[in-house]
């Protein structure tokens, strides 16, 4: 989340970028906050004030008493009490005054950073590269969602009988096709100084908030009745998790994380043809990748990232693009996202498979994740995470972009994973 004292230094720097990021009404909500600040400061400097005046008070019972003071004793002990109350409702309004300035700093998104784009939606973002070919199908060239049923490698109606829409079962090349990227991806994340990490799929609301999924996408997140837990919607949540409340030693500067997870969200509700067969799922395979870095470096290593995740599609061998998001686009806890779309040739359209994003300070915040800087000052970190890859796009761009007359050719780079090039 935003700091207060950033806010204070830099109040019209926050307020265009959350101005860019389309926050309505930011104004006007930057200067509720400030107010409520201010009340929280006052109130916190009465509340010491009384509690000093009390402690001051208290100690000088002890010598009217000695002295035979008892009618000033018995007065100061009414004092006492009066004072008391006073500091109870006054510890009782800091505590609703702080509440509100966390809840109203949880609703605030994180600021776009300066060269991100203006604009309101996908339309507005800018392709900042192209690679690779296209390729040119025959007019007989099948989608995905009629591939998976020719070859029988994925069944959407055994997942909706097991679990509902959304839910594919992967069968025999699928199932192979599937956890040779998986192992593909992890293999090459280690090639490129990322330890792996195996975490839990379930996270408590703690960790939610941390990496800023709650309250913002609690709509979007699978809950576990009668608990405070709930599957998480990417890796990103348990990994940079690991490192809320800590600080880190700066040698150890940056860490580098990968893990695979399977994935849940419920925002796949919608229909049409932008979201069958794997286009949009309930679950689906990912492997995430994250950094932690010094702020200096943190933009150097979005870089870093991307390329990373661009060698990836050119190794799969499938056309992408890259797009920096504008304001209006960007999530609620990023400051500059890029997102990888892949050229799905049988549905004629880009499909986004990646988002690499920096949050700066955002999540490091709500985190408490800091290291000592020059080991004194104890400083924030920046994090960044991304997708490397999302499977089900992937999946879908191979079996459309690689189909033939022969069956659907598997990439060069797998098949030593799948132990087949060809799905027939």
């Amino acid at each position: 989340m935003l700091r207060i004292v950033d806010i204070k230094t830099d109040k019209e720097k926050i307020i265009k970028g959350l101005k860019k990021k389309r926050v309505a009404d930011v104004d006007a909500q930057i200067a509720h906050l400030l107010q409520m600040d201010e009340d929280r400061r006052s109130t916190q400097l009465e509340s010491d004030a009384t509690l000093n005046e009390l402690n001051t008070i208290s100690k000088q019972i002890g010598t009217l008493l000695k002295n035979g003071q008892k009618e000033a004793a018995e007065q100061a002990k009414t004092q006492i009490g009066d004072l008391k109350n006073k500091s109870k409702m006054l510890q009782d309004k800091l505590k609703t005054v702080e509440a509100d300035v966390l809840q109203a700093l949880y609703n605030l998104p994180n600021t776009a950073h300066e060269t991100v784009p203006e604009g309101v939606g996908a339309d507005d973002n800018k392709v900042m590269l192209e690679k690779g070919s296209i390729p040119s199908l025959p007019d007989s060239a099948l989608p995905h969602w009629e591939l998976i049923e020719k070859y029988n490698i994925i069944d959407f109606e055994l997942g909706n009988k097991i679990s509902g829409a959304g839910f594919p079962v992967y069968k025999g090349k699928g199932a192979k096709l599937q956890r040779a990227l998986i192992n593909f991806f992890l293999d090459e994340a280690a090639k490129a100084g990322f330890d792996e990490v195996q975490t839990p799929i379930v996270v408590n609301s703690d960790s939610g908030y941390g990496t800023g999924q709650l309250p913002d996408k609690e709509g979007q997140m699978y809950g576990i009745v009668d608990s405070n837990l709930f599957l998480i919607p990417t890796a990103e949540v348990p990994i940079t998790n690991l490192y809320r409340d800590v600080i880190v030693k700066e040698e150890d500067l940056p860490i580098r994380n990968v893990g695979y997870t399977p994935c849940f969200r419920r925002e796949a509700g919608s229909w049409g043809a932008h979201v069958r067969g794997l286009n949009r799922l309930h679950q689906f395979d990912k492997v995430e990748i994250v950094q932690i870095t010094k702020a200096e470096n943190s933009y150097g290593a979005l870089e870093e990232m991307c390329a990373y995740v661009e060698s990836l599609l050119e190794k799969l061998e499938l056309p992408f693009r890259k797009l920096l998001l504008c304001g209006g686009d960007m999530g609620f806890t990023s400051a500059m996202t890029y997102d990888m779309e892949v050229y799905s040739a049988a549905q004629k359209k880009w499909l986004e498979v990646s988002s690499v994003s920096n949050f700066e300070t955002y999540q490091a915040n709500r985190l408490k994740l800091r290291y000592k800087e020059d080991g004194k000052k104890i400083t924030l970190l920046h994090t960044l995470n991304g997708s490397a890859l999302a499977l089900p796009r992937i999946v879908a761009a191979i079996l459309e972009n690689n189909q033939n007359e022969h069956g659907i050719n598997v990439p060069k780079v797998l098949q030593k994973y799948t132990g087949f090039d060809r799905i027939d």
